[in-house]
């Protein structure tokens, strides 16, 4: 099965050996993402919810670059650091899935760098490989 990688523009380097997403059959998956900048900084310090926004942002970017939206995306994990986080990460996060929510899980764990309060990664179905802006 031939895959994709998937590097939206102005995507920076990843601090370890993966890629922001890869389309394969159809399926995007998009790598855990983090509230960071195009240097690896972490934005936002402090706010969850703008942090969940900047990361929902990265993964629609993924996502859109493989031809998708956000309505095609069936499944999220996220990771939170702390659970007083998580009424801010699920009120942005309807917002970016207003309608059929994707299935999900959340769990609290420490992330790659202290400052960063949320990491998700996403699977969205794009169908029978539609559109390809790479």
């Amino acid at each position: 099965m031939p895959k994709t990688i998937i590097t939206p523009p102005g995507t920076g380097q990843p601090i370890a050996p993966f890629v922001p997403g890869t389309l394969a059959d159809g399926i995007v998956y998009v790598s855990g993402t983090l509230p960071f900048d195009q240097e690896n900084n972490v934005v936002h310090v402090g706010d969850a919810a703008a942090q969940t926004r900047h990361v929902l942002e990265s993964i629609k970017r993924v996502i859109e670059s493989a031809g998708g939206t956000l309505d095609d995306v069936t499944f999220n994990s996220l990771f939170i650091t702390d659970w007083s986080n998580y009424a801010a990460v699920n009120q942005v996060y309807a917002d970016y899935f207003p309608g059929e929510k994707p299935a999900r899980f959340c769990i609290q764990c420490g992330l790659v760098k202290p400052d960063a309060l949320i990491e998700i990664s996403s699977v969205a179905h794009i169908g029978g490989g539609g559109r390809h802006a790479y």
